[in-house]
């Protein structure tokens, strides 16, 4: 997946907070501290849909939403991590070992859940 910019990042950042489609001109406007142009919001959400982050409507004027939750986006990009590292296994064990015990916790929970009710432990 496509590495995302600071200004994407923050665009990015807003589609995920809102509450359904956004058009440029909200996005713009909440991204006020930044005094963007409005062409240049436009030149981002096209580069962020180039890159599959972002679709749009074909309403008037459109309104964009992110292709994926802030989550799936996440995990996506732990995949993508995990399949380009020369040890699987080690990475996983650096990652598991760099977590505190509630997250440990937790991460055992979701391989529980995930392994089924069959499953037996390893």
């Amino acid at each position: 997946m496509a590495s995302l910019g600071e200004l994407e990042r923050a665009v990015m950042d807003r589609l995920w907070s809102a509450d359904g489609a956004v058009s440029a001109t909200e996005l713009r406007d909440g991204l006020a501290d930044r005094g963007l142009a409005l062409t240049t919001v436009h030149t981002v959400l096209t580069r962020l849909e180039q890159k599959g982050f972002v679709v749009h409507d074909d309403a008037r004027p459109r309104r964009f939403r992110p292709r994926a939750t802030r989550e799936e986006h996440a995990a996506e990009l732990m995949h993508e991590v995990l399949g380009a590292a020369g040890d699987r296994q080690a990475v996983l064990a650096r990652f598991v070992g760099s977590v505190d015990a509630d997250e440990a916790r937790l991460l055992r929970e979701l391989l529980a859940a995930a392994a089924g009710p069959d499953a037996t432990p390893a």
